[in-house]
């Protein structure tokens, strides 16, 4: 085992309450230093502010590759002594951090041999398929010579994404470490599951010392001169590779960032901070998706989700497809890739079941952690049916259809049969091991789903929103088999939804609340909670019109609307608290549903106030980065959001929210066959007078907008066509 090895957190069961929860994330401290993430394809990178990784506390630092860190620490130290932070800066489309630095007074002997400010250090960090590239740029801008040591201490634990997260193990596999040249040392860790993971650390120019965990460098400057030390630290890198150097890698790097992010519609707004919030957004999202063998795909967030999340990558998909239908398509071929055949209790897979998440490090591939392939989620199959149709109402992609068009059904087996275990006719989850998740649905905390006293909900747990998933599923399934010319299932599918609808009334309706119950437990007993569940149900269409009212006049109530956001419980209700996980905190990609829903029962108003309490809370945070989640505490004037301590960000479903957010407003809808484009009802928020879409597609045709607010009102200009498309208003009541 290396020296200075990065300790962990106590471990969840150790900490009450989380001791009901497995997989619960701890905060045992501040962070000393902001964090920031790079991120390509299955690698990201966790440094903080000064470039340094595993130099201060309270952080998840480290180089991680497909879920094991590579890197543990990496600190730069000029003379033994810190330097000082001038500032950092994460470039616009996330492709580099930037840090500049300044010397501190430098003493030897007791004697000041360098004043502060003298040098100019400039560190240039950057990820690239699998190797962390880093510029370390110095000048003297003094007017006598410098001379100093500069040390870079670097050492690596090789931990498991779920021991950074707090899991401890009582036995790991064997740890080597060897310099393979001048230039280079590899560090090298055998797994208990026999895979061997190394890393391998080059220096240019080669060190004055180097050993397994230091690499000295003497730098002396004249007055003005100026000197680079690269590193590049790759992740299991052959030794017959030959790592291109440090400017030819940052140039092909944003090369193929260009290709890859070219071709959906851009957005330019009259609102300059609106403008940089969709400009992080997209930036997030570029960097989130990750080319994959079924096409690109959103992994969920930093650092704890940067792999394949079926639910995470479904919503974000959809949330997306109006701007890019290819992020959907990309999604839809992978879950189909992946979806379950057999039955196999400890991943909770049963034929026809679509993927929770799927994990690539050691603790997944013994077992110790159910996540390879785990399919624990109640909702991803349901939300797989309804994606894939509404891609191909946006597309008309009748040829991903019948490719997909066996795993559609492979779902909707799994949802007239195991997912219905008692045959009631609802969804439900119940977990076949304790090794899996308690709770099953997007809110999968332990606390999560609970009556009116608070009490937890027990047994086979069928949740409101996902039996909207379910109807609205069916009827988009109903619409794709019309499509193949199975009119026969397309009146079956069609008759489960609207029966499924008359249930779904009939059950989960809760007249005193004036809302629908969180959910039903085992012995059919509603969860009489008022919970934004309700409002994704509006999404759904599910709803009848006059209950609908009734859900979006409460949602804007105080008890739920913040100012910033509508909570995920109601303030009153038992285990309502703003600073929790799901019981009160407000989460973008949730509002950004609710948005939709609210939009498609025509309540505009209710909309421009959920899209202008997000949109404020933004502009409060950094980079303009809507985080996965934060605190719901009621707002107060010139005061921003109270941020969520571990929240992830970027977070891929948060990312989308503002391009949601707009589509709720302009009340967007596509008719592929006939290259028809609608905005029903549009309604700009008072922040936005103006805007541009540029690109927008349907088919092979694409056409370019702008769209003005007048009052209430908005007025529509066609600014470019090509091809057949036609575009329109529609006001309807």
């Amino acid at each position: 085992m290396f020296s200075d090895v990065i300790s962990h957190p106590a471990p969840a069961d150790e900490q009450a309450p989380a001791s009901e929860s497995p997989f619960y994330i701890p905060m045992i401290g501040p962070a000393a230093r902001p964090r920031t993430a790079l991120k390509h394809d299955d690698t990201f990178l966790v440094l903080d502010s000064h470039g340094d990784i595993g130099a201060s506390a309270g952080g998840t630092d480290g180089l991680f590759h497909a879920d094991t860190r590579y890197l543990a620490r990496l600190q730069l130290r000029l003379d033994d002594v810190q330097p000082l932070l001038l500032g950092s800066n994460l470039r616009d489309d996330n492709s580099v951090l930037t840090v500049d630095l300044t010397n501190p007074d430098i003493y030897r002997d007791g004697r000041l041999v360098l004043a502060k400010d003298l040098l100019h250090i400039v560190r240039t960090i950057f990820l690239w398929r699998g190797t962390a590239f880093q510029r370390i740029g110095l000048q003297n801008h003094g007017d006598v010579e410098a001379s100093l040591d500069l040390t870079l201490d670097f050492d690596n634990d090789f931990a498991d994404l779920f021991e950074v997260r707090g899991s401890v193990r009582p036995k790991r596999g064997e740890f080597l470490s060897r310099r393979a040249s001048p230039s280079d040392v590899t560090l090298d860790y055998r797994g208990l599951d026999k895979v061997t993971r190394s890393t391998t650390v080059h220096f240019d120019p080669q060190p004055a010392q180097l050993k397994a965990g230091r690499a000295v460098f003497h730098i002396t400057l004249a007055p003005q001169q100026t000197a680079s030390v690269f590193i590049a630290v790759s992740c299991n890198k052959p030794a017959s590779q030959k790592l291109m150097p440090f400017f030819r890698s940052l140039l092909a790097h944003r090369r193929e960032m260009r290709e890859t992010t070219s071709g959906g519609t851009t957005i330019a707004t009259s609102n300059d901070i609106f403008n940089e919030v969709l400009c992080r957004s997209m930036a997030d999202l570029n960097i989130l998706t990750t080319e994959t063998a079924q096409g690109r795909y959103p992994y969920a967030g930093i650092p704890w989700y940067s792999t394949t999340f079926g639910r995470d990558g479904l919503i974000t998909a959809l949330q997306m497809l109006w701007i890019d239908p290819r992020v959907a398509r990309g999604v839809l071929r992978r879950l189909a890739a992946y979806q379950a055949t057999t039955v196999d209790p400890l991943n909770d897979a049963e034929p026809g079941k679509i993927l929770h998440e799927m994990r690539g490090g050691e603790m997944a591939a013994l077992r110790e952690v159910p996540f390879a392939q785990y399919y624990g989620s109640v909702d991803s199959t349901p939300l797989f049916v309804m994606l894939a149709g509404l891609y191909v109402q946006r597309t008309g992609d009748d040829t991903t259809l019948k490719e997909l068009w066996p795993a559609i059904e492979k779902a909707l087996g799994w949802i007239d049969g195991p997912g219905d275990p008692d045959r009631d006719g609802f969804v439900e989850y119940q977990r076949a091991t304790d090794q899996g998740l308690q709770n099953q649905g997007w809110k999968d905390s332990y606390d999560a789903i609970f009556h009116a006293d608070g009490k937890l909900a027990e047994g086979n747990i069928a949740l409101a929103e996902v039996q909207g998933y379910v109807f609205a599923g069916k009827r988009l399934a109903a619409m794709c088999a019309r499509r193949l010319g199975h009119a026969d299932r397309a009146d079956q599918l069609e008759e489960q939804a609207d029966k499924l609808a008359s249930q779904f009334e009939r059950w989960f309706w809760c007249e005193e609340l004036g809302t629908y119950a969180l959910a039903l437990d085992g012995a059919k007993r509603p969860c009489k909670v008022r919970s934004s569940n309700a409002g994704q149900l509006l999404f759904t269409g599910i709803v009848r019109q006059d209950r609908a009212r009734l859900v979006a006049t409460d949602l804007m109530r105080p008890h739920f609307f913040s100012g910033w956001g509508i909570r995920t419980i109601a303030c009153g209700e038992a285990r309502y608290n703003p600073m929790s996980y799901h019981d009160g905190s407000i989460w973008p990609h949730d509002n950004a549903l609710i948005a939709l829903g609210l939009a498609r029962y025509g309540f505009k108003a209710a909309v421009e106030n959920v899209f202008k309490g997000l949109f404020d809370a933004a502009s409060y945070m950094e980079l303009r980065r809507l985080p996965e989640l934060f605190c719901g505490f009621q707002r107060e004037r010139r005061r921003g959001p109270t941020l969520y301590p571990v929240a992830c960000a970027p977070q891929a479903w948060a990312s989308a929210t503002p391009f949601t957010l707009l589509e709720a407003a302009l009340g967007i809808q596509f008719d592929a066959d006939r290259h028809e484009i609608r905005l029903v009802n549009p309604r700009l928020p008072a922040f936005l007078n103006d805007v541009v879409l540029r690109d927008l597609r349907i088919g092979a045709s694409s056409i370019d907008l702008r769209v003005r607010r007048h009052g209430d009102g908005v007025s529509m200009e066609v600014l470019r066509t090509d091809g057949r498309i036609q575009v329109s208003i529609v006001l309807s009541r």
